[in-house]
């Protein structure tokens, strides 16, 4: 999205529409079949032919997503009713001539999908993603918008971030443009609300968390003081709160059986949603709030420069997603752990999906960091139909990101004691974040030479690991807080990650085999069927097992598989499965030094403290 608010846009909000305005009416009367009709009036139209679109992207994604595949019984009038011909010139653009200075268009939007992108609407809630839901008009994005939302339930409440309309109607709301609007998801429901007021960087805020679900008042009460607890270690790293527009930030998020697991981040809110209540998830949905939270400062506000202005009709690309996601993807569970909500063990665990993840996803031999950014535009929930070899080829910025945000963290801690990437995140706060000054990939170098005083520690670590595909040694960096990597099970033999599906006649490859493993190696794909391996016919995943079972890594037997009606024999050479373990030396053997690193890094156990 662009960048949003200036003092005169936060004026604009509350005068009179001088030069035009835009105001949406929004009805939910056929809910039950997740449709609504919406109606937009277009004022002071300057142009002979008024343009109005559904956009094809959405703030806080980078690939297309083409809304208006679910806009029809398109209509128009102008100012006295009388019905205007309407003409769709492309297939997310009408264009309506012969009108009097001002329209209306009107159109159903059917709308079954709760995330962060997309909206749902049905008889329990509105939940609205803005691009999804409204058209707007080429030329009136700078105009002051109004929207009138018409509930289906009476006990229908709203979360936004945008405020309400002058007249105080529970149900109107203004926005001060078309980029402010589009990026106010909304949420329509019998939900429940918790709030807290943060003071810091002498301004006192209000945090709400309105949540629609289906558990009891304790669920969200104990969620609530989670987040919060999680709101409180980001503060620490950034030393305020953003001043957020209206002095308030929402966490919007559902939680029902009938909604999709994602989170969408937002200026002054987010979307949060999962299928699965907070009980029965156990409160995972903490990792989803603390990360759309720490992007109120990295993405939000440290924002790259490829995303100024942000585009509505076109895919967004920029090469630094590993810092804007794949950072914001590393702190996440870091939060929790320093917030106490999760233990050293568990956080452990975490670690070592960072380092699995980075020795063995084969994304990292096709791309750097900055190349997998880049990519962004087919991956992000982008949508074709052909196949692709993704699990090869791409290294997703968000988990690449993470791994580089742990190597460059400890390599910080190591090289200079007493600074973090914490450091570094604040610094970029400071730099670019607090004036919203939009950030470029030079930028991030010499921040990060400011936080350390090295350059050529920098120009180093970027060459390897940002610009390049070197590989960080992680047993290196982890050894400062006591900690080692484990090969799980070097014992066993091991073809490479394989997933089977059964005719009762042979075992049929249900996934794109990896590049470099024994069976890519052997020649198997996906869709192959598997009929031997050494003398056993493999009927089912029980003789998979045992036939595997005969074998240790290093030896070598025949495979023989079934490719698109060829039989193909090789022979194949077992290894042992590279999966790595992250383990805390003993009490005996830690030292004093490898002790404060490590609590330093993502802080005391709580069980440790109690002790």
């Amino acid at each position: 999205m662009r960048k949003l608010l200036t003092l005169s846009w936060l004026l604009l909000s509350t005068l009179a529409f001088a030069d035009g305005e835009t105001s949406y009416q929004v009805s939910f009367d056929n809910a039950v079949h997740h449709e609504a009709r919406v109606s937009a009036t277009f004022t002071g139209i300057e142009n002979q032919v008024l343009e109005v679109q559904m956009s094809r992207s959405s703030p806080g994604r980078y690939a297309m997503h083409e809304f208006a595949k679910n806009v029809y019984n398109v209509s128009a009038v102008n100012s006295v009713g009388q019905p205007l011909t309407v003409t769709r010139a492309t297939p997310y653009q009408w264009h309506i001539a012969n009108h009097d200075g001002e329209v209306t268009v009107t159109y159903t939007l059917f709308a079954d999908r709760a995330d962060g992108t997309y909206s749902q609407i049905d008889r329990t809630h509105a939940h609205l993603n803005m691009p999804a839901t409204f058209i707007w008009a080429t030329g009136h994005e700078n105009r002051a918008i109004d929207v009138e939302f018409r509930p289906f339930a009476p006990n229908w409440k709203v979360a936004t971030q945008m405020p309400k309309a002058n007249n105080k109607s529970k149900y109107r709301f203004t926005a001060p443009n078309l980029d402010y609007f589009f990026d106010s998801p909304t949420e329509l429901s019998d939900h429940q609300v918790r709030s807290w007021q943060v003071t810091s960087g002498g301004r006192t805020q209000t945090i709400n968390l309105a949540v629609h679900h289906d558990g009891i008042e304790q669920d969200l009460d104990k969620y609530t003081e989670m987040a919060k607890a999680v709101v409180a270690e980001q503060v620490k790293v950034f030393g305020e709160l953003p001043k957020f527009d209206y002095g308030e930030y929402t966490f919007i998020a559902c939680y029902l059986p009938h909604v999709s697991r994602d989170g969408m981040e937002h200026r002054n809110s987010t979307i949060l949603t999962h299928h699965e209540s907070l009980d029965e998830g156990e409160y995972k949905q903490l990792g989803t709030l603390s990360h759309e939270f720490f992007h109120s400062w990295n993405v939000e506000r440290i924002r790259p420069k490829e995303l100024e202005p942000f585009n509505f009709m076109s895919a967004n690309m920029t090469p630094s997603l590993w810092l804007a996601e794949g950072f914001t993807t590393y702190y996440t569970n870091l939060f929790i752990r320093r917030a106490n909500e999760k233990d050293h063990s568990e956080y452990l665990d975490d670690i070592a999906a960072v380092v699995n993840q980075a020795y063995n996803m084969r994304g990292r031999l096709y791309k750097t960091p900055e190349g997998a950014s880049q990519f962004a535009t087919f991956t992000d929930a982008g949508v074709s139909i052909d196949k692709t070899n993704y699990k090869n080829i791409f290294f997703s910025y968000y988990t690449y990101g993470r791994a580089v945000g742990l190597a460059l963290d400890l390599s910080i801690r190591a090289q200079f004691p007493g600074k973090s990437l914490d450091d570094f995140m604040r610094q970029m706060w400071l730099d670019f974040g607090k004036s919203e000054t939009p950030y470029s990939r030079e930028d991030i170098k010499n921040t990060l030479v400011k936080v350390t005083g090295d350059q050529r520690f920098v120009d180093k670590f970027f060459d390897q690991h940002v610009y390049g595909q070197t590989q960080a040694d992680y047993a290196a960096l982890l050894a400062p807080a006591g900690l080692t990597l484990e090969q799980k099970d070097s014992d066993s033999a091991y073809l490479g990650k394989l997933s089977l599906h059964f005719d009762g006649k042979a075992a049929i490859v249900s996934n794109r085999i990896l590049v470099n493993s024994p069976l890519y190696q052997a020649g198997i794909e996906q869709g192959d069927e598997i009929v031997k391996l050494g003398r056993r016919e493999i009927r089912s995943q029980k003789l998979w097992d045992k036939a595997l079972e005969q074998f240790k890594p290093g030896d070598t037997t025949t495979i023989e598989y079934i490719q698109r009606g060829h039989t193909v024999k090789k022979q194949i050479t077992f290894i042992s499965n590279p999966t790595l373990e992250v383990a805390k030396l003993s009490e005996d053997e830690i030292t004093e030094t490898q002790q404060q690193f490590l609590e330093s890094w993502i802080g005391i156990d709580s069980e440790q403290s109690e002790e």
